[in-house]
């Protein structure tokens, strides 16, 4: 089990990796899934052997709100129906933390549930706000899941400029669930949870 990393280095890394990814041509990415809310596209990961996914839709909402839904604290676990349990492990400031939650099984259970630790950074980008994160190797895991590995991930949410009541949200996930698991089945469910995430925070925001 690793000490827990310096924040502030840690933080800049991950931010300047996400902006990297938000750099990446049209023509390196490939569509996996579209449907009314968003657009799924992927391309092979430099960080494992998965994928990258880059996951795109407009937001009726301020960007505050939206983030304040994505990012980890009180909202998140109400409307995510894919989280089933989220705790803040450490605060390093208002911006910064360390959250483990769990993720509940999909495609019939072919997928197990799962366990995650990870190092969380909010900070401003242009008009609007990155919220990102990687996972660690910290903490126990719990029996009953296997620990998955978030590689850096991130969601960048900036006002429309026509229609700022309005915002583009545009988010980069790449999860390495680990245990045995058939990539194709990792490959169905990764698309399908990136447009559900999409239909799940325009309900939440609405109510």
């Amino acid at each position: 089990m690793d000490l827990l990393p310096n924040p502030a280095p840690l933080a800049t890394k991950l931010r300047n990796t996400l902006v990297q990814y938000h750099t990446i041509g049209d023509g390196e990415w490939r569509v996996a899934k579209k449907t009314k809310d968003a657009t799924v596209w992927r391309k092979p990961s430099d960080e494992f052997s998965g994928y990258l996914y880059k996951a795109q839709g407009v937001v009726e909402d301020v960007t505050n709100r939206i983030v304040d839904h994505i990012r980890p604290g009180p909202y998140r676990l109400d409307w995510d129906s894919l989280m089933t349990t989220m705790d803040i492990m450490e605060t390093f400031e208002e911006n910064c933390c360390v959250m483990r939650y769990t993720t509940a099984g999909q495609l019939w259970n072919i997928i197990a549930p799962r366990e995650f630790v990870d190092f969380s950074y909010t900070t401003g980008y242009e008009d609007g706000l990155l919220t990102c994160g990687i996972s660690l190797d910290y903490g126990e895991v719990r029996p009953n899941f296997v620990r998955g590995f978030n590689h850096p991930c991130g969601w960048f949410c900036v006002p429309l400029k026509d229609y700022p009541s309005h915002s583009l949200l545009t988010g980069y996930i790449q999860t390495e669930l680990r245990g045995m698991l058939p990539q194709s089945a990792v490959d169905t469910a990764m698309s399908s949870t990136l447009a559900n995430f999409y239909s799940d925070l325009k309900k939440a925001l609405k109510t």
